[in-house]
């Protein structure tokens, strides 16, 4: 397929956490917060003259400082944010947006402040919320009274932004304008023959989470026009659809190495994935915005850190949706190494998925940065031979079926 036009751009975008569109931003007097987790509703990061940044640590090497901090049974994906903390990598935040979600990133935003790594900032907000496992109205109340009082509440005192209801609706409003595009170019996915590989599309939705919403719009809005009109190649070059299910994922390389093994990525339901994290916030006018935006976080989120009942049905129901919407011919469920949340709801995928939903599964845990494992590779591809086989066995039982009943004179 032709090159899309913005992609090595959208590439160089995600090389550094400062990026072109944030130093823009920066230079223009607004304010950087950051983040981890989508547990922490996005938009509300996005009043007035702040913005959002999800924090990552691209071309991550060594993370041995952040090792000595820590411990090496944390994950590498906390440990890396600590690393790049130490080295100056987020000096440019304005605030910095925890939650108590796991243990290895609480002990990160923990040594983030030990350090005090911000503290030559005499305006520097941060917090960290307490999170509900649950989504029932308590556990709404609940959390809109930490995001109130740790969120807007600072942000309030500390440097005037306006948290009124207008000013939330309106910032509602510039976020599903930037969902609504990601998710369209995100169901070209659906196509037999996509014009957009996942790889691609792992980018563009990465860039919509670490850049100035209303600076990146524009390349994502020119973007869905190009996809419209891009001619796919003739011959799809790929075995096998897979989708991908799990824990964080901000690496790009990740995506191209099962596409490199013959896989095409057709659907993300993962840490910054566009599902459920590109969806529209819905609101309504007869309840304030924020308790709308607190239960709908609740209610989309996939973490399994959920353990309500009722969830755990869901993320499996949702994921045998997404693998028949997408027209998938398998799954890969992912953690990354020594994530505890991610590492049962993997195990249990494992089985539960072929044995109830009929859905053929790759089981992997994997490190942070994922270019150079070839022992990964090797089990991408093993999984895609196998998917491919199961094609050709259903293709020759189908066509034998037919000329049975050819031959008994049934049509």
């Amino acid at each position: 397929m032709k090159d899309l036009k913005h992609m090595i751009y959208f590439e160089h975008l995600l090389e550094d956490a400062q990026n072109d569109l944030v130093r823009e931003a920066k230079a223009d007097g607004r304010l950087a917060l950051g983040y981890t987790c989508y547990h922490i509703p996005e938009v509300l990061m996005n009043l007035g003259d702040c913005f959002s940044v999800r924090l990552r640590a691209p071309n991550s090497g060594s993370v041995d400082i952040a090792t000595y901090y820590m411990a090496n049974s944390a994950c590498e994906y906390s440990r890396a944010l600590l690393e790049r903390a130490i080295e100056g990598n987020y000096n440019f935040l304005d605030g910095l947006l925890g939650v108590d979600v796991c243990e290895p990133m609480n002990r990160a935003m923990e040594n983030m402040a030990l350090l005090h790594l911000h503290d030559d900032h005499d305006k520097f907000v941060r917090c960290y919320m307490d999170i509900p496992y649950a989504d029932d109205e308590d556990c709404v109340e609940h959390l809109k009274e930490q995001v109130t009082r740790k969120i807007l509440n600072p942000l309030h005192d500390v440097y005037g932004v306006d948290i009124s209801d207008a000013a939330i609706r309106e910032a509602v409003k510039k976020y599903n304008k930037v969902c609504k595009v990601v998710r369209e170019i995100g169901d070209f996915r659906k196509q037999l023959n996509p014009v957009i590989t996942g790889s691609e599309f792992h980018k563009i939705c990465l860039v919509s989470f670490v850049c100035p919403k209303d600076l990146i719009l524009p390349y994502l809005e020119e973007t869905l026009e190009e996809l419209k009109t891009r001619e796919p190649d003739p011959v799809s070059k790929y075995k096998a659809r897979v989708g991908i299910v799990g824990s964080e994922i901000d690496d790009p390389t990740f995506i191209e190495l099962v596409e490199d093994s013959g896989a095409l990525v057709v659907f993300d339901r993962f840490c910054y994935g566009s599902i459920p994290g590109r969806n529209q916030i819905i609101l309504t006018e007869d309840e304030d915005a924020l308790t709308q935006i607190c239960r709908q976080n609740l209610r989309e989120t996939e973490c399994p850190r959920n353990c309500a009942y009722h969830k755990l049905e869901y993320r499996k129901e949702h994921v045998k949706q997404l693998h028949d919407e997408y027209h998938a011919d398998g799954v890969i469920y992912e953690q990354m190494k020594f994530c505890t949340y991610w590492s049962f709801e993997r195990t249990l995928a494992s089985h539960i998925m072929p044995e109830e939903y009929g859905i053929h599964v790759l089981s992997i845990d994997r490190p942070y940065i994922s270019r150079a494992s070839g022992q990964l590779r090797t089990r991408v591809q093993a999984f895609v031979e196998s998917l491919e086989f199961k094609k050709i066995k259903s293709k020759k039982q189908r066509r034998i079926s037919g000329d049975r009943c050819s031959a008994a004179g049934i049509f």
